[in-house]
């Protein structure tokens, strides 16, 4: 029987952590809720899960009830669903309810969840201060996911994507235009000047760069036009066919499967990787000539991760590319 492909063609860095295409920000409760209960519905619905639901302390939380809602999010995550995917967003590093959240929602929930996202990171040293306070709180190895927010955080996002602890790194759009004091104006954060703006577009690709050298997920931020599906899916298809992103962040549900869609391969690709992955197993992952092009370890690579996203994000697989799922 030929080798499966995940032995023969696993590297030590490229596609090396797989997350949900998707990652699902909220923080008013019955949105939480929601959120939690169309998570699970999608899942029964494809077979798969296609998004994380990240509860959100940072901007769900009122100022002055930051603590009540630690403790919110907390009993939500403990209430939510075994196979469920829940990950959290906590106050910045150097903000006053940083330790508390911590305390509360790792130091009791660590064990449901799948990240503890930290905002507004500047350097390594912010992801090393947000690892001691994670382990104070909870031993074992829970990831941390780092939102890039500013132009210093952007010069230093190939050293944060590299420490151990990181698995993701996110682009936070509207702060990083407002960081520059008004020289990028106020359509740099919409859905058509984010990705024609000089700085804008620089930074992210910089972020993209640095997380695939450390074989990290790059996941592009916000559309905070929610009505538009037709434009959300257009920045979605644009973030993943020409930035290199291979997550997008939604802030409403209508945002899910554009965003899914739009990062899943689309059947022609599907059909292709599967068709060259099959004949490279018949030849024992030597190299093969499939329709006068040359196929080595170098483009299997590429097209198993095809079939990996296809898997992930609910797609069809022909039959006997699926057996290997």
């Amino acid at each position: 029987m030929p080798a499966h492909p995940r032995d023969v063609l696993s590297t030590a860095q490229a596609g090396a952590v797989a997350l949900p295409v998707c990652d699902h920000y909220s923080g008013v409760e019955s949105r939480m809720r929601k959120s939690l209960q169309l998570q699970a519905e999608m899942t029964a619905e494809v077979g798969t899960c296609v998004f994380d639901v990240t509860l959100d302390c940072e901007d769900g939380a009122p100022v002055g009830g930051e603590a009540a809602h630690a403790r919110l999010v907390t009993e939500l995550a403990l209430a939510a669903a075994p196979e469920a995917r829940v990950g959290v967003r906590v106050h910045p590093v150097d903000h006053p309810a940083f330790e508390a959240d911590m305390a509360q929602i790792a130091g009791q929930a660590g064990h449901r969840l799948r990240h503890i996202m930290i905002p507004k990171v500047e350097s390594v040293d912010d992801v090393a201060h947000a690892e001691r306070t994670l382990l104070r709180h909870f031993a074992p190895g829970l990831p941390l996911h780092a939102l890039i927010e500013s132009p210093a955080a952007v010069h230093r996002a190939f050293d944060i994507a590299a420490h151990p602890r990181v698995q993701s790194l996110s682009f936070g759009l509207m702060d990083f235009v407002s960081a520059h004091a008004g020289a990028i104006p106020a359509d740099g954060m919409g859905i058509e000047g984010q990705f024609k703006h000089p700085l804008v577009l620089r930074a992210k690709l910089e972020i993209a760069s640095a997380a695939h050298a450390s074989g990290k997920v790059p996941s592009h931020g916000v559309v905070t036009e929610f009505n538009d599906t037709a434009a959300l899916r257009r920045a979605a298809q644009r973030a993943a066919r020409e930035l290199g992103y291979t997550r997008m962040w939604s802030i409403h549900p209508n945002q899910i499967r554009p965003i899914v869609e739009a990062f899943a391969p689309d059947e022609r690709q599907i059909d292709q990787a599967s068709a060259i992955l099959l004949a490279a197993a018949q030849a024992d992952w030597a190299p093969i000539n499939h329709g006068g092009v040359l196929h080595d370890r170098a483009s299997y690579r590429l097209f198993w991760q095809v079939l990996q996203r296809a898997h992930a994000t609910g797609r069809t697989l022909p039959a006997p590319a699926a057996a290997w799922f």
